[in-house]
């Protein structure tokens, strides 16, 4: 379950932690940021005591710049008084409001209001943490696994990026390497080539990697047809791409295990495992705005919480009775 690399809303991350990982998830992902792993491990631990779950906890850092990791940002004041606010209508987060503009810590990036401003007011600002200090800072969150966004022809800066994380000698369980088609104009075979010179950097380093195939960036919550876009990268890449667990995510939702079983029954090969992000927060954001109404936490609120469990389980049980 993605929380959202560049997702701050500490009070939602930590009932999205603790009701996915009562759920049954085998792995949590949120920014490597302090503030954002205390809420995590605090959704964590309270989903422990009670259900026995423990799923990995894993932070997410980019090479270089990414969709992933970056917010909306406009001055309101600006807004014609008439305007329509369509910016308004299509976040996904309700991170956006008359008065204030965007509430930053809720922003976690999608860009769906960057196109819907009439007035083109609305731009987006990087939100990612350097690699000065990244060593010291996973020293300090102790995940048990790291994602690295990359994109083609970044392999050297995914090395650097990958020395630093090695230079904090926390034990990772796994290296995530996230990276897809869209947006970068190269063609699945030099995907896979990408790949495998990243295979090549941790294995140097002695790290077992997890190749997270990114479909169609935070777009699982928009309809349907995004998982075609995970499951199609997968059809193309799992027959060239370097040794190691090959996951779907960006576009995944409700659906995409369905496209899975229409395959041709010859296709025996499936992905290992599957990762949602904009459809698990999308799942619960209403139970998570009644529940702030409410001045308490899904925790705390147990019709709220017993219903939240209950979608989350609609959502990732089917992947956990196919082992």
């Amino acid at each position: 379950m993605i929380c959202g690399a560049s997702n701050q809303d500490l009070a939602s991350i930590t009932d999205l932690c603790a009701v996915f990982a009562a759920a049954g998830v085998h792995c949590v992902d949120v920014a490597a940021d302090a503030a954002v792993v205390r809420a995590a491990r605090h959704g964590l631990l309270w989903a422990r005591q009670r259900t026995g779950a423990d799923p990995w906890l894993m932070v997410s850092v980019s090479d270089g710049s990414d969709v992933h990791f970056r917010k909306a940002v406009f001055d309101p004041d600006l807004c014609p008084s008439d305007c329509p606010r369509p910016c308004e209508r299509v976040c996904p987060a309700d991170a956006i409001t008359a008065d204030r503009g965007v509430e930053a810590s809720v922003c976690y990036g999608c860009g769906r209001c960057l196109p819907a401003c009439p007035q083109q007011l609305i731009r987006a600002q990087e939100h990612q943490v350097g690699l000065e200090g990244l060593s010291q800072l996973f020293q300090e969150l102790q995940p048990d696994a790291v994602e690295i966004h990359t994109s083609p022809g970044r392999g050297a800066a995914f090395e650097r990026t990958l020395l630093s994380v090695a230079a904090s000698h926390v034990p990772l369980r796994r290296l995530a390497v996230s990276c897809g088609l869209e947006g970068h104009g190269v063609t699945p075979a030099v995907l896979a080539r990408e790949l495998w010179d990243r295979h090549g950097a941790l294995r140097r380093l002695g790290m077992r990697p997890l190749w997270q195939l990114d479909g169609r960036p935070m777009s699982g919550d928009v309809g349907a047809g995004t998982a075609r876009a995970a499951v199609r990268l997968w059809q193309q890449l799992r027959a060239i791409a370097p040794p190691g667990p090959l996951q779907l995510a960006g576009g995944t939702n409700d659906v995409t295990i369905d496209l899975l079983q229409t395959l041709e029954p010859s296709t025996l090969a499936r992905p290992s495992g599957v990762a949602f992000g904009g459809m698990a927060r999308a799942l619960l954001q209403p139970l998570l705005q009644q529940a702030e109404s409410r001045q308490t936490s899904l925790r705390d609120w147990p019709r709220g919480w017993d219903e939240a469990v209950s979608l989350a389980r609609s959502l990732i049980e089917p992947w956990l009775q196919k082992g």
